[in-house]
């Protein structure tokens, strides 16, 4: 098979793999919704070409049904029911759902529907399963700071990014930075990190090799480019967070000490500040002495403590995290 040939096949699998995953199981869905879903990740196919598409899904895919009764026909997929196991699968599947909203690519979300629409089955209202419908009411994650609303972020927006996260594509946008400015650029997305309530984009601006971090509300228009880039291996999400770039700092290490009450350092031996702390007693608390990456977050939970935090001094570390 040549190259022509062999490029033609991986597209046409490609989308097919793509039309599929929108194949809801607790509704029907047409040809033209499926089109208007693919063009918001950038992929442009005529509804004649998704009409073929889908009927070579239903001949070929055992759990597609057809319904040819009215037109245009209503594509919907079988429940695979995975949750055989009972009530208590349904109530790890309902507590990790949020959680994983907005930290899995919102194709492979798309896929999971099926599992979390039988989830939320599971737990309909009856006496075998009470407890566990309890259980939701009876846990929860609580934030460290004040509670803050969750910005609205627009769903076109923040599939298209997930796309082009997900398949290596560079992304054309527009967007309002904390200035209210209005500014468009041409971006590499690297990340998603989700902070308290707030969700960012981890991105290289085109010509740039630094990274930066952009609200996702703040996006206000999105295109995802058709050019797709290798990944850098010079870059790993998890250092970057560690740097604490989130918290707008650079990397850089100090070593910190501040003397804090009996009663607000106490959690600071059950919890310390890094593995580098040492805690020693003195006159009306603890002298607190830790390598941490300095930044205006670090700056402002110190202010926090008001009057329980006194003899703050940072020196430099030697040491600049890589």
């Amino acid at each position: 098979m040549d190259d022509t040939k062999l490029n033609r096949s991986q597209h046409y699998i490609q989308l097919v793999l793509e039309i599929y995953k929108r194949i809801p199981n607790s509704r029907k869905i047409t040809a033209k919704e499926i089109q208007l879903q693919l063009s918001e990740i950038g992929i442009a196919r005529s509804e004649r070409t998704i009409q073929r598409n889908l009927t070579d899904i239903a001949q070929f895919f055992d759990d597609v049904d057809v319904d040819t009764r009215d037109k245009p026909f209503g594509y919907s997929r079988r429940s695979q029911n995975l949750l055989s196991h009972g009530p208590q699968e349904a109530v790890l599947l309902s507590l990790t759902e949020n959680y994983l909203r907005y930290l899995l690519p919102v194709n492979l979300m798309k896929t999971l529907d099926s599992v979390f629409n039988d989830a939320k089955q599971h737990l309909f209202p009856t006496t075998s399963n009470m407890k566990e419908r309890q259980w939701l009411r009876k846990v929860c994650f609580v934030n460290e700071g004040v509670p803050l609303l969750p910005p609205h972020i627009d769903n076109k927006i923040f599939e298209k990014v997930s796309y082009a996260l997900f398949h290596n594509r560079y992304l054309s946008i527009c967007y309002t930075n904390a200035n209210l400015e209005y500014k468009s650029k041409d971006v590499m997305p690297l990340g998603l990190a989700q902070q308290g309530s707030r969700l960012y984009l981890v991105c290289r601006f085109h010509g740039h090799t630094n990274e930066r971090s952009l609200a996702l509300h703040r996006i206000n228009k999105v295109n995802v480019s058709t050019f797709d880039f290798t990944y850098p291996s010079d870059f790993d999400l998890e250092r970057y967070e560690l740097d604490g770039r989130f918290y707008f700092g650079e990397g850089n290490e100090v070593n910190l000490s501040f003397c804090i009450t009996h009663e607000s350092g106490y959690h600071l031996l059950e919890t310390p500040l890094s593995l580098k702390q040492c805690a020693e007693l003195v006159d009306g608390g603890y002298q607190i002495t830790a390598t941490v990456i300095d930044s205006p977050q670090l700056d402002r939970w110190l202010r926090g403590f008001g009057d329980d935090v006194w003899d703050i001094t940072k020196q430099k570390s030697s040491e600049k995290t890589a």
